[in-house]
Parts: structure tokens; C-alpha cells; sequence
């Protein structure tokens, strides 16, 4: 790999969870974010639902003159007596990080790996919502073992959840990644109403589909895509050697201008099946790359998001 552009996001090949490095990349990546994106969303907190709330509170006698529409008919039949159901504004979102850190994404033939570069776009997604008393959990998978964080709020509980998900173990040789399984382990227990965001390469069969339209139904969604220019086409190289390090099968390939056409073709057809298999969930998708600026992708991802009227990274705080 060439040296890193200054846009690149730095590296986080380091198992120590209090590694100082690893604390001086993540406090080079925050600033870089908020330098960048600081009040690019001011004005779009828009609710989940419009009304007097959506999550339901405890219940209370009924009163003359309470909406009847409230009326909490399980506790009235087990006390007797007319009661209501208090709503509780839902002001604060709940965003849950979805990573997958297959060995797919141990790779990288630009500026940097794809793992790098998913660790970079869970952290974008982090420091643009995790303030104002919003929480912030993840479900990282590997394939191997799938880590649970709790959501919660505050800056030391994001910086702590990035530590986490930058020091996880890379899986064994042979081992296939498990977003489906990861997305699985959103959905039970159900969460309350807020933001799913999956950061993936999307390599692979389209089994994550169901899970994923199944999480719409309640979340609103958000697909990271983290591809390598390797992804999508060969380089010119002659006799080459490729190892798949999820199957462990090794072949060797002589790169000829009809392999890579052929290469190119499939990849450009898996792209578009993934596409609109995200479309079929609601899921915007905002692609990086390690050969371009990821943080200008944001940006623009953001921008074609209000332009368009759509919440650039979901609700938010008010109604």
C-alpha cells in the first residue's frame, strides 16, 4: 500500500483496548468528523411518530375531559375502573450500529483496509448522534463471535463503544462472516423505535435480506457500503495467486482482458442486486471507498439527503 492520502482514516490494527495510539487515532477521527460535519444537521430533528408520543408510560386514573383513545382497556378490566394510558414523548434516538468485521473486510488495496474504513463510518455515525442525551449501542459480528454493546449516552460510552468495535478480533482462517446472524440478534429483544444503521461490504449471498426488512418494520435504516476498487474490478497483472480467507480456498488465475470483463460484469450485476435489495427495506445506502475521501462521501450523502427531504441519519430529538 502506497502512503496514506491525508483524508484517509487511520489504522486500528491494534488488539489493545487502551492502546494510546488507538486513543490518539479515534481523537484525530472525531475532530476530522466534527470539523467536517458539525452543523451540517441542524434543523432536520424531525420525530419518529408526529403526536403526542410513541412510547407508552404508565397508566392513571381516567378524568373527565382525557382522550378516550387512551384508555389502557387491561388495566381497566383487571381494577374495574376507567383508566388511561400516559404517552412519553420519544425526544431522544436510539441508534444501533450494525458491523460486520468479516474477513472480507480485512483488505484494502487503496489508502487504507475496509476495516479501517468501516471503524471511520461507525464513528461518523457515532459523534453525529450521540449528543443531546441520544444513545448509541452496537451489534458487532465477525463470523467467529458477535458482541454486544448497550446503548447509552454520553461521550465517554461512544468513545469506549469505538474502542470496542476498533480492538475486535479479526475471525480465524475459514471462518464466512454472519450479518444475517447479527441482524437476528437486533430484533430479540425488540428494541424501542429508533435508528439501524449497517455497516458492511455486502459481499456475498443476499440472505440478509429478511432480517433486514423485517428490522424496517420498526427502525428506520441505514446502510453503510465499505468496498475496495479489488471489489468491483481486476487490475492488469498477468498470473496471479487469490486467497478467499472465509472459505481458505487458495487458486491461481491468469488475469486476461475477458476475466476481468467477465469480473467487472458480475460485480457491477451484485452491486445493483444489493442496491435494490436495500430499496426493498428502506434502507438509503451511502457508499465509501478506500480509494476516495470518505468523509467528502458523508458530506454529500448528507447534503443529497436534505436536498431531497429525507432525514440525513434519521429522526431525531424534537417533533
Amino acid at each position: 500500500m502506497t502512503e496514506r492520502p491525508a483524508w484517509a482514516p487511520p489504522s486500528f490494527d491494534s488488539g489493545n483496548l487502551h492502546d494510546p495510539a488507538l486513543s490518539a487515532a479515534l481523537r484525530t477521527l472525531e475532530l476530522s468528523v466534527r470539523r467536517k460535519l458539525d452543523g451540517v444537521l441542524h434543523g432536520d430533528h424531525q420525530g419518529l411518530i408526529p403526536g403526542p408520543g410513541s412510547e407508552p408510560g404508565e397508566s392513571r386514573p381516567y378524568q373527565p375531559g382525557d382522550d378516550v383513545r387512551q384508555m389502557d382497556w387491561s388495566v381497566t378490566a383487571r381494577t374495574t375502573h376507567p383508566h388511561v394510558r400516559r404517552m412519553v414523548a420519544d425526544r431522544e434516538l436510539e441508534t444501533w450500529l450494525v458491523v460486520d468485521l468479516s474477513s472480507s473486510l480485512d483488505f484494502g488495496t487503496a489508502a487504507c483496509e475496509k476495516r479501517d474504513l468501516a471503524v471511520a463510518g461507525s464513528a461518523a455515525i457515532t459523534y453525529l448522534t450521540s449528543g443531546g442525551g441520544n444513545r448509541i449501542g452496537a451489534v458487532v459480528a465477525t463470523g467467529a463471535q458477535t458482541c454486544r454493546v448497550p446503548p447509552r449516552g454520553g461521550r465517554p460510552h461512544a468513545q469506549e463503544l469505538l474502542r470496542r468495535i476498533a480492538t475486535t478480533p479479526h475471525p480465524p482462517e475459514g471462518v464466512r462472516g454472519d450479518l444475517p446472524g447479527a441482524l437476528e440478534a437486533m430484533r430479540r429483544p425488540q428494541r424501542r423505535r429508533g435508528l439501524v444503521v449497517v455497516v458492511s461490504d455486502f459481499l456475498g449471498p443476499l440472505d440478509w435480506e429478511r432480517p433486514l426488512r423485517a428490522l424496517s418494520a420498526r427502525h428506520d435504516l441505514l446502510a453503510i457500503e465499505v468496498l475496495d476498487p479489488r471489489d468491483l474490478e481486476l487490475p492488469d497483472v498477468g498470473d496471479v495467486v487469490l486467497h478467499d480467507p472465509e472459505s481458505g480456498a487458495t487458486r491461481e488465475f491468469s488475469i486476461t482482458g475477458q476475466l476481468r470483463a467477465d469480473f467487472a460484469r458480475a460485480a457491477a450485476a451484485h452491486r445493483d442486486e444489493v442496491g435494490r435489495a436495500l430499496r426493498r427495506c428502506g434502507a438509503p445506502r451511502l457508499s465509501l471507498s478506500t480509494d476516495r475521501d470518505w468523509i467528502a462521501d458523508v458530506v454529500r450523502f448528507v447534503a443529497s439527503r436534505k436536498h431531497s427531504g429525507g432525514a440525513a441519519f434519521g429522526p431525531g430529538r424534537t417533533r
